[in-house]
Protein backbone atom coordinates (compact mmCIF):
# COMPACT_ATOMS: atom_id res chain seq x y z
CA UNK A 1 0.00 0.00 0.00
CA UNK A 2 1.30 3.48 -0.89
CA UNK A 3 2.08 6.14 1.69
CA UNK A 4 -1.01 8.16 0.77
CA UNK A 5 -3.12 4.98 1.06
CA UNK A 6 -1.80 4.39 4.57
CA UNK A 7 -2.43 7.98 5.59
CA UNK A 8 -5.88 8.51 4.12
CA UNK A 9 -7.10 4.96 3.50
CA UNK A 10 -8.05 3.43 0.17
CA UNK A 11 -11.11 2.02 -1.43
CA UNK A 12 -9.99 -1.55 -0.67
CA UNK A 13 -8.47 -4.04 -3.02
CA UNK A 14 -11.36 -3.68 -5.42
CA UNK A 15 -11.40 0.14 -5.15
CA UNK A 16 -11.05 2.13 -8.33
CA UNK A 17 -7.97 4.38 -8.54
CA UNK A 18 -8.68 8.06 -9.20
CA UNK A 19 -8.08 9.31 -12.72
CA UNK A 20 -5.49 11.94 -13.51
CA UNK A 21 -8.20 14.49 -14.21
CA UNK A 22 -9.83 13.87 -10.82
CA UNK A 23 -6.50 14.21 -9.02
CA UNK A 24 -5.67 17.42 -10.89
CA UNK A 25 -9.06 18.90 -9.99
CA UNK A 26 -8.54 18.03 -6.32
CA UNK A 27 -5.14 19.68 -6.31
CA UNK A 28 -6.52 22.83 -7.92
CA UNK A 29 -9.21 23.06 -5.27
CA UNK A 30 -6.57 22.68 -2.57
CA UNK A 31 -4.51 25.44 -4.18
CA UNK A 32 -7.50 27.78 -4.18
CA UNK A 33 -8.16 27.04 -0.49
CA UNK A 34 -4.55 27.70 0.49
CA UNK A 35 -4.42 30.87 -1.60
CA UNK A 36 -7.42 32.27 0.30
CA UNK A 37 -5.72 31.31 3.58
CA UNK A 38 -2.64 33.14 2.35
CA UNK A 39 -4.59 36.32 1.70
CA UNK A 40 -6.20 36.10 5.15
CA UNK A 41 -2.82 35.72 6.89
CA UNK A 42 -1.34 38.62 4.94
CA UNK A 43 -4.15 40.88 6.16
CA UNK A 44 -3.65 39.69 9.74
CA UNK A 45 0.09 40.38 9.51
CA UNK A 46 -0.61 43.92 8.27
CA UNK A 47 -3.07 44.48 11.14
CA UNK A 48 -0.67 43.26 13.83
CA UNK A 49 2.13 45.35 12.36
CA UNK A 50 -0.09 48.42 12.45
CA UNK A 51 -1.04 47.64 16.09
CA UNK A 52 2.62 47.34 17.05
CA UNK A 53 3.42 50.69 15.47
CA UNK A 54 0.54 52.44 17.22
CA UNK A 55 1.50 51.07 20.64
CA UNK A 56 5.25 51.23 20.19
CA UNK A 57 5.69 54.23 22.50
CA UNK A 58 2.40 54.17 24.42
CA UNK A 59 1.91 50.51 25.39
CA UNK A 60 5.04 48.44 24.98
CA UNK A 61 3.39 45.25 26.23
CA UNK A 62 0.60 45.47 23.61
CA UNK A 63 3.14 46.20 20.90
CA UNK A 64 5.22 43.13 21.82
CA UNK A 65 2.13 40.90 21.83
CA UNK A 66 1.19 42.22 18.36
CA UNK A 67 4.66 41.45 17.08
CA UNK A 68 4.47 37.90 18.49
CA UNK A 69 1.17 37.30 16.74
CA UNK A 70 2.68 38.74 13.56
CA UNK A 71 5.57 36.24 13.83
CA UNK A 72 3.14 33.31 14.22
CA UNK A 73 1.09 34.45 11.24
CA UNK A 74 4.27 34.91 9.21
CA UNK A 75 5.39 31.37 10.09
CA UNK A 76 2.04 29.96 8.94
CA UNK A 77 2.29 31.99 5.75
CA UNK A 78 5.75 30.60 5.00
CA UNK A 79 4.46 27.06 5.56
CA UNK A 80 1.60 27.67 3.14
CA UNK A 81 4.05 29.01 0.55
CA UNK A 82 6.03 25.78 0.76
CA UNK A 83 2.90 23.65 0.59
CA UNK A 84 1.65 25.52 -2.48
CA UNK A 85 4.98 24.97 -4.21
CA UNK A 86 4.77 21.22 -3.53
CA UNK A 87 1.15 21.01 -4.73
CA UNK A 88 1.94 23.02 -7.84
CA UNK A 89 4.84 20.71 -8.68
CA UNK A 90 2.63 17.63 -8.19
CA UNK A 91 -0.17 19.09 -10.28
CA UNK A 92 2.18 19.95 -13.14
CA UNK A 93 3.64 16.43 -13.03
CA UNK A 94 0.13 14.93 -13.21
CA UNK A 95 -0.82 17.25 -16.08
CA UNK A 96 2.31 16.24 -18.01
CA UNK A 97 1.65 12.55 -17.35
CA UNK A 98 -1.96 12.94 -18.47
CA UNK A 99 -0.85 14.79 -21.61
CA UNK A 100 1.71 12.09 -22.43
CA UNK A 101 -0.93 9.40 -21.95
CA UNK A 102 -3.32 11.13 -24.32
CA UNK A 103 -0.57 11.73 -26.88
CA UNK A 104 0.49 8.06 -26.84
CA UNK A 105 -3.12 6.95 -27.05
CA UNK A 106 -3.75 9.14 -30.09
CA UNK A 107 -0.49 8.07 -31.73
CA UNK A 108 -1.49 4.43 -31.30
CA UNK A 109 -4.91 5.19 -32.78
CA UNK A 110 -3.26 6.92 -35.75
CA UNK A 111 -0.86 4.00 -36.22
CA UNK A 112 -3.76 1.54 -36.36
CA UNK A 113 -5.58 3.72 -38.87
CA UNK A 114 -2.48 3.97 -41.04
CA UNK A 115 -1.96 0.22 -40.88
CA UNK A 116 -5.57 -0.35 -41.93
CA UNK A 117 -5.19 2.14 -44.77
CA UNK A 118 -2.09 0.34 -46.07
CA UNK A 119 -3.63 -3.14 -45.90
CA UNK A 120 -5.23 -2.76 -49.32
CA UNK A 121 -2.20 -1.18 -50.94
CA UNK A 122 0.25 -3.03 -53.22
CA UNK A 123 3.66 -1.40 -53.47
CA UNK A 124 4.03 -2.55 -57.08
CA UNK A 125 0.72 -0.94 -58.00
CA UNK A 126 1.78 2.23 -56.23
CA UNK A 127 5.02 2.35 -58.24
CA UNK A 128 3.12 1.81 -61.50
CA UNK A 129 0.66 4.54 -60.57
CA UNK A 130 3.43 7.04 -59.72
CA UNK A 131 5.20 6.22 -62.99
CA UNK A 132 2.01 6.85 -64.92
CA UNK A 133 1.43 10.12 -63.10
CA UNK A 134 4.99 11.23 -63.92
CA UNK A 135 4.51 10.42 -67.60
CA UNK A 136 1.24 12.30 -67.74
CA UNK A 137 2.81 15.34 -66.05
CA UNK A 138 5.66 15.35 -68.57
CA UNK A 139 3.19 15.07 -71.44
CA UNK A 140 1.11 17.93 -70.04
CA UNK A 141 4.25 20.09 -69.73
CA UNK A 142 5.22 19.39 -73.34
CA UNK A 143 1.73 20.32 -74.52
CA UNK A 144 1.84 23.57 -72.49
CA UNK A 145 5.26 24.45 -73.94
CA UNK A 146 4.05 23.84 -77.47
CA UNK A 147 0.91 25.93 -77.00
CA UNK A 148 2.84 28.83 -75.44
CA UNK A 149 5.24 29.20 -78.37
CA UNK A 150 4.19 32.07 -80.71
CA UNK A 151 3.54 30.87 -84.25
CA UNK A 152 3.21 33.55 -86.94
CA UNK A 153 2.04 36.22 -84.54
CA UNK A 154 4.87 38.68 -85.08
CA UNK A 155 8.64 39.01 -85.19
CA UNK A 156 11.24 38.75 -82.49
CA UNK A 157 12.59 42.11 -81.31
CA UNK A 158 16.02 42.93 -79.96
CA UNK A 159 15.66 43.85 -76.32
CA UNK A 160 18.71 46.17 -76.42
CA UNK A 161 17.13 48.20 -79.24
CA UNK A 162 13.92 48.49 -77.27
CA UNK A 163 15.80 49.65 -74.16
CA UNK A 164 17.70 52.25 -76.20
CA UNK A 165 14.46 53.59 -77.68
CA UNK A 166 12.94 53.74 -74.20
CA UNK A 167 15.91 55.76 -72.92
CA UNK A 168 15.50 58.23 -75.81
CA UNK A 169 11.84 58.70 -74.97
CA UNK A 170 12.66 59.26 -71.31
CA UNK A 171 15.35 61.84 -72.21
CA UNK A 172 12.92 63.69 -74.47
CA UNK A 173 10.36 63.82 -71.70
CA UNK A 174 13.01 65.08 -69.26
CA UNK A 175 14.15 67.82 -71.66
CA UNK A 176 10.55 68.87 -72.18
CA UNK A 177 9.96 69.14 -68.43
CA UNK A 178 13.14 71.21 -67.96
CA UNK A 179 12.07 73.55 -70.78
CA UNK A 180 8.65 74.02 -69.21
CA UNK A 181 10.25 74.84 -65.86
CA UNK A 182 12.61 77.37 -67.48
CA UNK A 183 9.78 79.10 -69.29
CA UNK A 184 7.68 79.37 -66.16
CA UNK A 185 10.43 80.91 -63.99
CA UNK A 186 9.98 84.77 -63.96
CA UNK A 187 13.07 86.77 -64.97
CA UNK A 188 14.15 89.84 -62.92
CA UNK A 189 13.02 93.23 -64.20
CA UNK A 190 15.53 95.36 -66.05
CA UNK A 191 16.33 98.50 -64.00
CA UNK A 192 14.77 101.60 -65.54
CA UNK A 193 17.46 103.98 -64.32
CA UNK A 194 20.90 103.95 -65.84
CA UNK A 195 23.88 102.72 -63.87
CA UNK A 196 26.20 105.35 -62.48
CA UNK A 197 29.04 105.93 -64.93
CA UNK A 198 32.62 105.76 -63.83
CA UNK A 199 34.31 109.09 -64.26
CA UNK A 200 36.82 108.91 -67.09
CA UNK A 201 40.40 109.74 -66.35
CA UNK A 202 42.02 112.51 -68.09
CA UNK A 203 44.37 111.70 -70.95
CA UNK A 204 47.34 112.93 -69.01
CA UNK A 205 46.56 110.77 -66.00
CA UNK A 206 46.17 107.68 -68.20
CA UNK A 207 49.52 108.30 -69.86
CA UNK A 208 51.14 108.75 -66.49
CA UNK A 209 49.70 105.47 -65.21
CA UNK A 210 50.94 103.64 -68.30
CA UNK A 211 54.46 104.94 -67.77
CA UNK A 212 54.42 103.80 -64.13
CA UNK A 213 53.34 100.32 -65.16
CA UNK A 214 56.10 100.17 -67.81
CA UNK A 215 58.75 101.20 -65.29
CA UNK A 216 57.55 98.58 -62.78
CA UNK A 217 57.71 95.78 -65.39
CA UNK A 218 61.23 96.86 -66.37
CA UNK A 219 62.43 96.72 -62.78
CA UNK A 220 60.93 93.29 -62.29
CA UNK A 221 62.62 91.99 -65.45
CA UNK A 222 66.10 93.01 -64.25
Amino acid sequence: MSLFGKLFGSGGKGGKAPTAQEAIQRLRETEEMLTKKQEFLEKKIDQELLTAKKNGTKNKRAALQALKRKKRFQKQLDQIDGTLSTIEFQREALENANTNTEVLKNMGFAAEAMKHAHDNMDIDKVDDLMQEITEQQELAQEISDSISKPVGFGEEFDEDDLLAELEELEQEELDKNLLDITENVPLPNVPSSSLPSRPAKKKEEEDEDDMKDLERWAMEAM
